[in-house]
């Protein structure tokens, strides 16, 4: 029972932090959304699926960095990795995304091919296209924020962003 118990704490920690991060992330996109439907008249109820894609992008995360090839660049300039895993959470999340759409029409149709079929004439691929693209931005931000964080390290990074007497020592507004 122990090592599950310490299994389970472990997972948490890993998951807490892109979790808070994909959840402003995905809700600031679904306050984005329904405000621009707003506009038609179409009231959009997002939270929940933002937090729920919030959650799944970061379980992904997690998955993705459980694979030995995520961290292919470890001696080059952080570019390298922030790029290789951007891309292949991109691409992770894509599949994601499209499964999202997906399974619903397919649970109600019952067979794989003709639910493709249905989900490919009737989704709205400018929307689908600019949620990835949204994705890919907030993706690339946290694949860089947390390439410089294991660079620099956490207790550095602590102390840069929240130490009171770092904004005095740097020359801070008198």
């Amino acid at each position: 029972m122990k090592k599950v118990v310490t299994w389970l704490v472990h997972e948490l920690r890993e998951v807490i932090p892109p979790a808070i991060f994909f959840f402003f992330g995905f809700h600031l996109l679904a306050l984005t959304r329904s405000l621009m439907l707003w506009e038609y008249g179409i009231h959009a109820a997002t939270a929940v699926s933002a937090t729920i894609g919030a959650l799944l992008v970061a379980k992904v995360v997690l998955i993705a960095d459980s694979f030995d090839a995520i961290n292919r660049f470890p001696e080059k300039p952080l570019m390298y990795n922030v790029a290789w895993k951007t891309t292949i959470y991109v691409f992770a999340a894509l599949v994601v995304h499209y499964l999202e759409h997906l399974v619903p029409i397919w649970w109600r149709v019952g067979h794989l091919a003709a639910a493709n079929d249905q989900l490919m004439r009737e989704i709205v691929w400018p929307h689908f296209w600019a949620v990835q693209l949204l994705v890919l931005l907030l993706l690339f931000i946290y694949c860089a924020m947390r390439e410089l964080i294991r660079a620099i390290g956490p207790r550095e990074v602590r102390r840069m962003f929240f130490d009171p007497a770092r904004s005095t020592s740097m020359g801070g507004a008198k």
